[in-house]
């Protein structure tokens, strides 16, 4: 669809970007929008908690009515995401953790599901937002990971579960030397700090930028197609089967970096 509603272009663009917030009195600018740190995007955190839900409760409904037998066509897709996601953990990561696995594809899917839904029309669901809730100027944005929040809080989630890893097992005398020996050694102890300080920190944020800028990138690319009105019809197809690639694509970097990380904490230097 096209800006309608008597909004200019500009104006639909910023509806179509603009997250459902809710925060309190002390959070808001003199405008009245929310900009505090206690800052809530209700369509994020409804977005990614309903397709986790889902997802995650078909593959356990499945996993529980597994049969040696002939699987049906569901789990038949589901144990070959499982089966390449474990592989890749088998090819990557070279300790002993059983954490590594069902937090791989945990990931895999999780992203997999909340990028796809870059692939519907980008005023359908916003649209019924506003028509449940009567309220014809709700913003609503669907698609979780062009939400920067959400991006960094798995990014930061991913980032701790590797100190913890790299602590549980190293204990905590060997963790502390690798941060002040490695790679110069004890006398340039403040040197190995510092390095260490900057590639810990540049681990999450590149890692949620990343997957953030491809996503955001994507959905303002549906966005102009969509004000082109009837003439988006030639280009939204190809666009959204070549975006089918960059969906898949992110969830898979997001995931391998995180067995990546996940590695590298638990290996010794």
């Amino acid at each position: 669809m096209s800006a309608e509603g008597g909004l200019t272009t500009t104006g639909y663009i910023q509806h179509h970007l603009t997250n459902l917030a809710v925060c309190s009195d002390a959070a808001r600018d003199a405008a009245g929008h929310c900009q505090g740190f206690w800052t809530f995007h209700l369509d994020t955190l409804l977005v990614s908690g309903i397709l986790g839900l889902i997802v995650f409760g078909l593959m356990a409904k499945v996993a529980s009515k597994a049969s040696a037998g002939v699987p049906g066509s569901l789990q038949n897709f589901i144990e070959m995401v499982v089966g390449m996601v474990d592989q890749q953990v088998k090819d990557t990561f070279h300790g002993k953790s059983k954490l590594v696995t069902p937090l791989a594809i945990t990931i895999f899917v999780w992203v997999f599901v909340m990028n796809a839904m870059d692939l519907i029309p980008v005023d359908f669901l916003p649209l019924a937002a506003q028509k449940l809730t009567g309220n014809e100027h709700l913003p609503f944005k669907f698609v979780a990971t062009t939400d920067p929040n959400l991006t960094f809080a798995m990014s930061i989630s991913v980032f701790l579960i590797s100190i913890f890893m790299g602590l549980k097992v190293k204990g905590f005398g060997h963790f502390m030397h690798e941060v002040f020996a490695v790679p110069f050694g004890m006398k340039l102890a403040p040197v190995n700090l510092l390095f260490r300080i900057v590639e810990e920190i540049a681990r999450p944020i590149s890692l949620s930028l990343r997957l953030f800028g491809n996503m955001y990138a994507g959905e303002m690319v549906f966005i102009l197609i969509a004000l082109l009105g009837i003439w988006q019809l030639p280009l939204a197809l190809p666009w959204a089967l070549f975006h089918i690639l960059i969906i898949t694509l992110q969830a898979f970097v997001f995931m391998m970096l995180t067995i990546v990380y996940m590695s590298m904490a638990s290996e010794s230097h």
